[in-house]
């Protein structure tokens, strides 16, 4: 593995506009920390970079040098993509700039921006875009993964609202990709992760969202899980794209409006969010109150925004995180059995399972659209063991490992890059199916040395 001398450091240092972060440094252990507290990884050098350039010369400074590096953005992903030991760290997350032309309704939004960042500027408007349902999570992992959330049954993946985007190259160029511009780079983004440059800017369509919107969740005894997720498979079956019910199973936190007797005690929800009128909301979700009789709920108009960040103190940095994933057509009685077994040994108290229900728009547009191929999944399930203590890392990770094996027979076989662990790397060509070949060509025209490889790495052909 390669080592940086103290020149090289010191020349690199010389050209570079942001700062420059060693191990030598006060707030060095501070800066190279990531979400998932399993990830604990010293990289050689940190370049934090300030704008377009510092990327270009970081690209250039690790080709020279031959050292391996990793990108940031927010710094989010499960696998810890964004660090490695002894390597560059290109850290972006200095770059948080989000501008929004209301007119055009259009968002130019920078690689270290988070999804509070961008929805604290849109919403000025009233608008918004698909993305995450955690306002730490950071746009540009998301984006380049594919991107789904609480709006992407009305207007698709965030990768389907990605209107063109500037991109610097494994050479060193920095070029602008879109329909019109590069579009098999264009193409290959929107869904194919880190393999294919390093975006600097999004570009970003935005729709008439908010400022406030009908959203909620109703809490129902887990006593009651099978029969309650045999309603929602039949229910969500039928909804129009404006609604998104998503379902979690969880031991409850103290919320204010459930009984005291119920926290630390495993519960059904029933999350959602409905982009239309108040009255037509409440008419819509009126049917899941029969489901079962619920503990609890918090229901009624409230500021996207706001709804946006309502499970992040569920979703803090700081803990240990494994996660598991798998796609799904349709929830069969054999899958919901195995998910209500499961949910009957959750191992921790922030463990959690959800299903977040996909169709809609999603699911109209072609399988090659982008390299986003899996527009059937219905619902995607995500196995969150969390955890704090590193004694219970294999009573968690053995817990959401033999989850989701039980779930493959019933599963679709592909995989959501964006929740795939570092050790998952054969799961790769299922994760991109039919689009996997040319995504292998595209890294091959564009970067044939592999550069861009801590990632759900695509091979070039």
């Amino acid at each position: 593995m390669k080592t940086l001398t103290k020149d090289e450091i010191e020349n690199f240092s010389a050209i570079f506009h942001g700062r420059i972060v060693t191990s030598e440094d006060s707030d060095y252990d501070e800066i190279r920390s990531i979400w998932n507290a399993m990830i604990d990884r010293r990289p050689a050098i940190i370049a934090r970079c300030s704008g377009t350039a510092d990327v270009v010369s970081c690209i250039k400074f690790a080709r020279d040098t031959g050292i391996d590096f990793s990108i940031r953005g927010g710094g989010h992903n499960i696998a810890g993509s964004s660090i490695r030991d002894n390597g560059l760290m290109i850290d972006l997350s200095m770059m948080k700039s989000v501008f929004v032309d209301s007119k055009k309704r259009i968002a130019y939004v920078e690689p270290g921006a988070t999804l509070g960042d961008m929805d604290h500027e849109t919403q000025l408007y009233g608008l918004a875009t698909s993305l995450g349902i955690n306002s730490t999570t950071g746009i540009a992992g998301l984006t380049l993964g594919g991107g789904f959330g609480w709006l992407s049954r009305k207007y698709g993946m965030t990768v389907d609202n990605l209107i063109a985007a500037q991109v610097v190259t494994a050479n060193g160029e920095s070029i602008r990709v879109s329909d019109d511009e590069h579009a098999d780079l264009f193409w290959a983004i929107r869904g194919g992760g880190g393999n294919f440059g390093i975006v600097t800017r999004f570009e970003f369509q935005l729709h008439p969202v908010g400022p406030e919107t009908f959203s909620g969740m109703i809490v129902f005894p887990f006593e009651s899980a099978k029969s309650i997720l045999q309603h929602y498979r039949e229910y969500t079956a039928k909804l129009r794209d404006e609604l998104s019910i998503w379902s979690v199973i969880r031991k409850a936190p103290p919320l204010p409006f459930l009984p005291e007797e119920v926290h630390g005690k495993e519960v059904v929800v029933m999350a959602f969010l409905y982009t239309g009128d108040e009255k037509e909301g409440e008419a819509l979700i009126a049917p899941l109150r029969e489901f079962a009789k619920a503990h609890g709920e918090f229901t009624g108009m409230m500021p996207y925004k706001a709804w946006q960040q309502i499970f992040d103190p569920l979703l803090t940095p700081g803990s240990r995180n494994y996660w598991k994933s798998h796609n799904f057509e349709i929830l069969n009685d054999e899958t919901i059995d195995v998910i209500t077994d499961y949910a009957s040994k959750i191992p921790s108290m922030a463990s959690e399972i959800f299903i977040a229900q996909m169709g809609g728009y999603t699911s109209r547009q072609p399988l090659n659209k982008t390299a986003y191929v899996h527009r059937k999944a219905n619902y995607i399930m995500n196995v969150h063991a969390r955890w704090d203590e590193s004694h219970e890392d294999a009573l968690c990770i053995d817990w959401a490992r033999a989850f989701f094996n039980s779930a493959t027979p019933y599963a679709m076989g592909g995989a959501y890059v964006n929740f795939m662990t570092e050790e998952e790397q054969e799961r790769v060509p299922a994760a991109y199916g039919e689009n996997y070949a040319r995504l292998s060509e595209i890294k091959e025209k564009y970067d044939p040395d592999n550069i861009f490889n801590l990632n759900q790495n695509i091979k070039p052909s």
